[in-house]
């Protein structure tokens, strides 16, 4: 049942984080390759937010932008929540307000992931997605397990104990958070739920009838494991049948969690939570199926599907509608803060959008900073997309952390950040009075692995003619001026001086 808007403030808030959901691929944004009714239903009554960008990538600095509201990708490249950083969970617990995690996301639980779950009120984790390490062995009966071929992985031995679909990981995320919902979310007069749910992230694996619904001819065992490949076709890695395999694979992940987000459509209905509740439904980021022939999350530029994200907010009192307004994930966090009456700390980077939301202001920000550590730096604008590359070698560049962790890769277990070395220094982050390891690297030294074969070179895309960014104006009259745009913007957030020099922007 839909509930009329209320006039009052909402004092609660749900967020629905559904990784790597390509924005261009759900109905509400006019997907129509793959099935997504429950968000064409959420869609239906909430804000639809036509310009949302990334900032930092991938998983876990996506996260960091939006739980403490800092973009994260100009000083490391992935890892914990830092000495000196609150997430938006401390001042709400200060004022009172009760926060629950409920997530399958294995990332936030191994080593690099510190810290993002521990200043939660509660936390329900459900065991073995991806890299998940939960069992140590298969189960035993069970027969005719898929070939996956990326190697082993953890979910190899996990899968044999999904039996139906409601064993998946993503189902039961989706199941536990509708059950708070009902049963707790009463309790609690002010309140942020926050549903991390890992799908439509790779492994794109699914029971039937999703498995074989948007490749029905497909006779070998499902391409669930996509490759991270530029030019993954030309190159030989995907044949042509292999490509529509891979790319429907995900489409019956997407379809399958959708199914899901449906009980938490549901249990909202039911405990009646709309009138007093602010939902918003999001992402951390796309995934390229074949786009330019890319494949995952390779070492390229980040392009419109991986960095053009969806948000869909209710916001109790607003009619649906969109908005063109330019936004990014850390402006999550500053939305939250002002929902909940919070303070941010100095160092905070968003907006909020509650002028927005409520047809008070036209914009919040004038551009969007996006990356990968040690790669290229991408500002958003208007109606332009200014990608700048290193100016020749990928240095200098410095690390700066006091936790010195970062992703562990399954495959390659000896795989680490560079420890620091004797040239390491203690320094300031921008808005802390607390020292942090300043690791300088410079040419020739073994960088972090995100930030290898970085090639120089500049793109500049004009996204409203252009969406598809095939026309590289880079090298025209207009990039001067751009340049200089981003150059002002990395000042304003006290952006490493070293970032500076290694885009030639000193």
């Amino acid at each position: 049942m839909q509930t009329s808007p209320s006039s009052e403030n909402p004092t609660r808030a749900v967020i629905v984080l559904l990784d790597s959901l390509r924005r261009d691929l759900i109905e509400p944004y006019g997907g129509r390759e793959f099935a997504t009714p429950n968000l064409a239903r959420f869609a239906r009554r909430a804000v639809r937010f036509d310009r949302h960008y990334v900032g930092s990538l991938p998983c876990m600095p996506a996260r960091h932008d939006i739980l403490c509201g800092a973009l994260d990708f100009l000083w490391k490249p992935w890892g914990s929540i830092e000495l000196w950083e609150e997430p938006i969970t401390v001042p709400l617990r200060r004022a009172g307000v009760v926060t629950k995690l409920v997530t399958d996301h294995p990332h936030l639980f191994e080593t690099g992931g510190e810290n993002y779950h521990t200043d939660f009120t509660a936390w329900d984790y459900k065991r073995g997605h991806e890299s998940d390490p939960w069992r140590t062995r298969p189960d035993p009966s069970w027969a005719g397990a898929p070939s996956f071929g990326r190697g082993h992985m953890p979910y190899d031995d996990s899968r044999g104990y999904f039996r139906d679909e409601a064993d998946f990981p993503g189902p039961r995320t989706m199941s536990a958070a509708a059950r708070w919902l009902e049963a707790d979310a009463s309790h609690h007069d002010r309140f942020l739920l926050f549903v991390d749910e890992f799908d439509p992230h790779e492994p794109f694996d699914t029971p039937e009838p999703y498995a074989s619904m948007y490749d029905p001819d497909w006779k070998e065992a499902h391409l669930i494991w996509p490759p991270y490949v530029a030019g993954g076709v030309a190159k030989g890695v995907l044949t042509p049948a292999q490509a529509r395999q891979v790319r429907a694979c995900y489409g019956a992940k997407l379809t399958m969690i959708d199914a899901w987000l449906g009980r938490v459509l549901d249990a909202l209905d039911r405990a009646e939570l709309w009138s007093t509740t602010a939902v918003f439904v999001t992402t951390d980021h796309g995934h390229y199926l074949g786009e330019k022939d890319l494949w995952g999350k390779p070492g390229v530029p980040v392009y419109e599907p991986l960095g053009h994200i969806p948000l869909l907010v209710w916001w109790p009192g607003v009619a649906a509608g969109t908005r063109s307004a330019l936004t990014t994930s850390v402006d999550l966090h500053a939305t939250l803060a002002d929902l909940f009456g919070v303070a941010t700390n100095r160092y905070a980077h968003g907006h909020s959008l509650v002028p927005l939301l409520k047809s008070e202001a036209t914009g919040v920000r004038a551009w969007v900073l996006a990356g990968i550590y040690g790669r290229q730096v991408h500002l958003v604008e208007e109606s332009l997309k200014y990608v700048r590359g290193p100016a020749g070698e990928n240095a200098p560049l410095s690390l700066w952390s006091n936790r010195w962790s970062t992703m562990p890769i399954h495959g390659m277990p000896e795989l680490r950040l560079p420890l620091p070395d004797e040239r390491a220094f203690l320094d300031r982050m921008p808005g802390s009075r607390i020292p942090v390891i300043r690791q300088p690297f410079v040419k020739g030294d073994p960088l972090p692995y995100w930030s290898l074969g970085v090639p120089p070179g500049n793109l500049l895309f004009d996204l409203a003619n252009d969406p598809t960014e095939d026309q590289n104006l880079a090298a025209t009259a207009g990039e001067k001026e751009v340049a200089e745009r981003l150059r002002a913007a990395l000042v304003e957030i006290e952006a490493p001086r070293d970032q500076l020099e290694r885009l030639g922007l000193r």
